[in-house]
């Protein structure tokens, strides 16, 4: 079983940043995957980003040049840099990771409002 806690969702104002943090822990195998998916109000969840082990990325089109992912294999954690925040961004955020199964975390909220 894997756990994931994550940190760093709030309010901010359009145009802001924020960067979230995911942090894994518990019968880690091996973290092949992490990503973060998005689910606004109403709506299904959506992947954000994604990134592999040895470092390939992907993004959704909304999103590529405002946000960044990274990890940090050592601390199995992974992050997320949000700029550029508009008020369409605002969702619930989770965490996914795949490690010999797929986890979620419990989500963070990020609302982007003036």
């Amino acid at each position: 079983q894997v756990q994931l806690v994550e940190s760093g969702g709030g309010l901010v104002q359009p145009g802001g940043s924020l960067r979230l943090s995911c942090a894994a822990s518990g019968r880690i195998l091996s973290l092949s995957y992490m990503g973060w998916y998005r689910q606004a109000p109403g709506k299904q969840r959506d992947l954000v980003a994604g990134i592999t082990s040895d470092g390939s990325t992907n993004y959704a089109d909304s999103v590529k040049g405002r946000f960044t992912i990274s990890r940090d294999n050592a601390k199995n954690t992974v992050y997320l840099q949000m700029t550029s925040l508009k008020p369409e961004d605002t969702a619930v955020y989770y965490c996914y990771a795949y490690s010999n199964g797929g986890y979620w975390g419990q989500g963070a909220q990020v609302s982007v409002s003036s």
